[in-house]
């Protein structure tokens, strides 16, 4: 019989040591990004409106998108 080479860890600790390098702590949060890094700097957003409230901006020609942030800015009383 040949001579096997001789295990130094059990399978047990092997499953262990598989387990905890599979669960390791997640990597640290980022920054809170919410704030622009410019002041004044428009940010790009997906918004759903009713149709009719859009037909409304757009009937004034180019500028409905400022005629909504003017308009829900001072909803927002800003």
């Amino acid at each position: 019989m040949q001579d096997r080479p001789r295990r130094t860890m059990s399978s047990r600790d092997t499953a262990e040591a598989m387990f905890k390098a599979a669960t390791k702590p997640a990597a640290p949060a980022l920054p809170d990004l919410k704030k622009p890094a410019v002041p004044g700097v428009k940010e790009q957003v997906s918004l759903r409106l009713d149709r009719e409230v859009l037909d409304y901006f757009q009937a004034g020609g180019p500028g409905w998108q400022d005629r909504i942030n003017d308009a829900l800015r001072k909803a927002a009383g800003k």
